[in-house]
């Protein structure tokens, strides 16, 4: 727009002389950038009609209000990367490749001030690189960043790019960070970064005050626990190492570890990349109860933890007595979720096949489901649960689990699907037809399933209260939110091609799918106090003593509400099959149950109402 025609909308329109600058850099061939319309080119100005005429993505000459456009349009500065894609293509093509660290640099220099924040930053990258290809190119060309003098790199999100105007090393900018925070965690994540960044001649004096530095924050902090402490130290020691110094340190790394009732504790929160580390420190500092402590803690091991702890056992000569210990605690149903998430990912490793073979069966199916279902308990939102995804997503994992079973076992299985709480109804159906296309007459659970949608549910005023809490997160925090995301998606641009626009509506529709199945589950809910339990039979409430056919054991058991399993505190819900096969029973009666593929017969010694027992 010329002078003559920004004073004419001026004339005509008072409250816009503030933006007489914007309204003048709205010149023909200017790039712009519109909050709705996206990325695009002004092409003239009517005089006439006083409109501009823009050229958007898939949208020629369109005709937009000045006025308007000077809140929702930015006019982009020639060297903006966006402006340059078109203008110098090739130029670009080739940062975006070979040079990321320096692309980074250009954008910021089109910034005022040459700082930009984390999401400003990556709404152009993502642009000029291109939305499909964007998430792999910058986990790459963060690295790069990090490591250029010229770049401040922040912390957090919510904090900027920074182009220097005199650049910094890398180990000078950790070593200035460090020296700046008190935070042992801080200290001891930044010494960790300079010894991975640094040659061993270089700042050596430095180095030494650092090594004091994380020594200090090791020995003295309270601001770390067990597992930071330990992981503090193995840094420390390296970085000693690493100067050549010869100095004891206290505490030493095998007395962080001598307590071996701490290491499942300790083990749960080390870092990834030092769990192999941690399994050799344990193995040197305990050479008598080594193999002992390693299967207790594969026993309670998660994610890759437990494949190093698999690896560790079958690479130090215990593969015989690893088999043999998995599969006693099938039998014992002690099989926790993440050793069958690392059975089932691994059923076809040539590496792993002596140790798995006898493993894939349906009684691990049945394994499977009751730690899916207890996991779906424990849960207090409703997060993905690893197991029940691979069921689902592995198309062939239950053919092969039920390749030896019998239509009766089959059936079993099926009907404890129907039952499990981790998963959704679609999904069940789903994989209730993976059951049924091996064994057809499984399809008459079907019917009876759909007979029975409305039957009511006993549970406690605690369990109930916790199901509304989470329904009540999902209606007034979660669903909000995620509505919030949409619109701000669709204010991008293309909905065809605007990723974040369509995972936002993929998260609305899970959002919408969880509400719906807990308000189903809300009204046919009916809360009780279980003082309605006697002591003549079992009920809802009741708490039973039996003795396992299998086991030899007496065991007792808390049959409570329809929520309120806890298998640690062997509270069972009347739902399971256990707590169904009880209802009913008195003192002396005999009871068979089958989980799965396994079967145990109970006899009921004594039972006592909860209500009292609690009191």
């Amino acid at each position: 727009m010329n002078s003559e025609a920004v004073s004419a909308l001026i004339a005509k329109t008072p409250s816009l002389k503030a933006a007489k600058a914007r309204l003048e850099a709205m010149e023909p061939g200017a790039y712009v950038v519109h909050r709705s319309w996206g990325f695009g080119q002004i092409k003239s100005y009517n005089d006439a009609s006083q409109k501009l005429l823009i050229d958007f993505k898939g949208k020629k000459n369109h005709p937009m209000d000045p006025a308007f456009c000077v809140t929702t349009m930015e006019v982009l500065p020639e060297k903006h990367l966006l402006v340059r894609k078109e203008t110098e293509p090739k130029k670009i093509t080739e940062l975006v490749a070979d040079h990321p660290a320096q692309l980074v640099v250009e954008a910021l220099q089109a910034y005022p001030n040459n700082a930009a924040t984390v999401i400003e930053l990556e709404i152009t990258l993502a642009q000029v690189v291109g939305e499909d290809k964007f998430k792999k190119w910058w986990s790459a060309a963060k690295k790069a960043v990090a490591k250029d003098p010229r770049v401040a790199v922040p912390e957090k999100k919510t904090e900027c790019y920074v182009l220097r105007e005199t650049p910094v090393s890398a180990e000078d900018e950790i070593i200035e960070a460090f020296t700046a925070t008190r935070s042992a965690r801080r200290r001891i994540a930044l010494a960790e970064e300079l010894l991975a960044a640094t040659e061993k001649k270089e700042l050596k004096t430095d180095l030494s005050a650092v090594l004091k530095g994380v020594a200090d924050a090791v020995k003295d902090s309270n601001q770390i626990d067990a597992a930071e402490r330990l992981y503090g130290a193995a840094v420390r020691d390296d970085l000693a190492k690493h100067l050549g110094s010869e100095a004891t340190f206290e505490p030493a790394q095998a007395s962080l570890i001598a307590t071996v009732r701490d290491l499942p504790a300790i083990a749960e929160k080390i870092p990834v990349h030092f769990q192999s580390r941690f399994l050799d420190l344990v193995n040197e500092t305990h050479p008598i109860e080594a193999r002992d402590i390693l299967f207790t803690l594969l026993k309670v091991s998660q994610g890759k933890f437990t494949t190093e702890c698999i690896n560790f056992l079958v690479e130090h000569g215990h593969a015989d007595e690893l088999a043999a210990t998995l599969k006693r605690w099938q039998t014992e149903q002690n099989l926790r979720a993440p050793v069958l998430l690392w059975i089932v990912k691994n059923r076809h490793s040539k590496k792993f096949a002596k140790l798995l073979n006898d493993l894939i069966t349906p009684r691990l199916l049945g394994a499977i489901f009751f730690a899916i279902d207890y996991e779906a308990l424990q849960a207090s939102s409703a997060r993905r649960i690893p197991l029940a995804d691979i069921l689902s997503e592995d198309t062939d994992l239950i053919a092969d689990l039920l390749s030896t079973a019998d239509p009766e076992t089959a059936r079993d299985l099926a009907n404890t699907l129907m039952l499990n709480q981790g998963f959704e109804e679609l999904t069940k159906k789903s994989l209730l037809a993976r059951f049924i296309k091996i064994f057809p007459n499984i399809q008459s659970l079907v019917a009876a399933d759909a007979e029975g949608k409305e039957e009511q549910l006993l549970v406690s005023r605690a369990s109930y209260d916790r199901k509304r809490e989470e329904y009540e997160a999902i209606v007034s925090k979660k669903i909000p939110e995620n509505s919030k995301a949409i619109a701000v998606a669709r204010e991008h641009g293309d909905l065809k091609e605007n990723s974040e626009y369509k995972m936002a509506k993929q998260d609305q529709q899970v959002l919408m799918a969880q509400k719906g199945l807990l308000e189903r589950d809300l009204a046919r809910a009916r809360i009780t106090d279980f003082k309605d339990a006697t002591a003549e039979q079992v009920s809802v409430g009741s708490v039973v003593e039996v003795r396992s056919e299998a086991t030899g054991l007496n065991l007792t058991y808390k049959i409570l509400g329809a929520w309120d399993g806890d298998p640690d505190k062997h509270i069972i819900s009347y739902k399971t099959p256990l707590g169904a096969a009880l209802l009913g029973k008195k003192a002396g009666d005999v009871v068979k149950v089958k989980a799965g593929a396994s079967e145990d017969t109970y006899t009921v010694l004594s039972l006592a109402r909860y209500i009292d027992s609690n009191n």
